[in-house]
């Protein structure tokens, strides 16, 4: 399939949540994303391109069961699972697929203000027709050298960088098709996950390694979420830290440890700068207790 034919003419923002590394917080961003800009009036759907995992399709499902369970009204987005259980990809199939996807990312950036994709921990050609179609690419990176691999390489002595990794170079290229096609820009972020509150050397000389990336592979770095417990917590009912966070709800009472993962969460999205805003979620009585 052309380049021509795959990206369209943007009528929605299309954000991918991407990174071919497991376990980096990849659903939880995109569902806290997707909930944030419904909380900010958006139209908004969600496509979940693991076909494998389905993380982020279980997140929704647990989020609509719960929502029935407590009967309350909880702000879930147009979701959509690629299934791409294919044992021998063939030319043919992979066109086919490529239409496919192409033609409901069309018809969902008619319908809606926003289209958020989360995509595999590994590499396959929807995951990078994908990310050619994005104005925006989010990364969520562990903050350690083994997930800073996925995007480069360094010297073992000084920690400087020598070179970029296969998902960097993945991404150049998306970008290059991408520019070639509307003039478009695609913003890359690189989202520093489960950052001690502490500061160690680890967290300097990872940082700076991903400062010198960043110049190379123009991207911007920003701070996500802390290794939070509260975050794990949440999926089993699908919630988010911007929820109206109660007893009934969360089925305890709040804590502190919410309210800090909601700050955390408010101040992620106005680093991200996607449009809209999440002022109008506010605590609730219980959670104002709590903090």
């Amino acid at each position: 399939m052309s380049v021509e034919g795959a990206i369209r003419a943007q009528h929605a923002r299309v954000i991918v949540v991407g990174n071919e590394k497991g376990g980096s917080g990849k659903s939880t961003v995109a569902i806290h994303i997707a909930v944030a800009l419904m909380k900010s009036g958006q139209r908004v759907a969600t496509i979940d391109l693991d076909s494998r995992q389905k993380s982020l399709t279980h997140y929704i499902e647990n989020r609509r069961h719960w929502a029935k369970y407590i009967s309350r009204d909880l702000e879930i987005p147009d979701h959509f699972c690629v299934d791409e259980n294919v044992d021998h990809l063939t030319a043919e199939i992979e066109a086919a697929g490529c239409k496919a996807f192409t033609d409901n990312v069309n018809e969902l950036a008619d319908s809606h203000d926003c289209v958020v994709i989360d995509s595999p921990g590994h590499d396959n050609y929807l995951m990078r027709l994908a990310h050619s179609m994005a104005d925006t690419v989010i990364t969520p990176l562990n903050d350690s050298f083994v997930d800073f691999d996925v995007l480069g390489t360094v010297d073992p002595e000084t920690f400087r960088v020598t070179g970029s990794s296969r998902y960097s170079r993945m991404m150049e290229e998306a970008r290059g098709r991408r520019h070639s096609v509307d003039q478009v820009i695609i913003d890359w972020i690189v989202l520093r996950n489960r950052l001690s509150v502490l500061g160690s050397r680890n967290k300097r000389i990872v940082g700076e390694a991903l400062q010198e990336l960043s110049q190379r592979q123009n991207f911007r770095c920003i701070e996500g979420f802390a290794e939070r417990v509260t975050f794990r917590e949440f999926y089993p009912r699908g919630l988010t830290a911007l929820d109206d966070l109660n007893e009934t709800t969360l089925g305890t009472r709040p804590t502190m440890s919410h309210v800090t993962a909601r700050q955390e969460v408010e101040s992620l999205l106005s680093a991200l700068r996607l449009g809209g805003s999440t002022a109008s979620t506010k605590m609730d009585g219980e959670n104002r207790d709590a903090a």
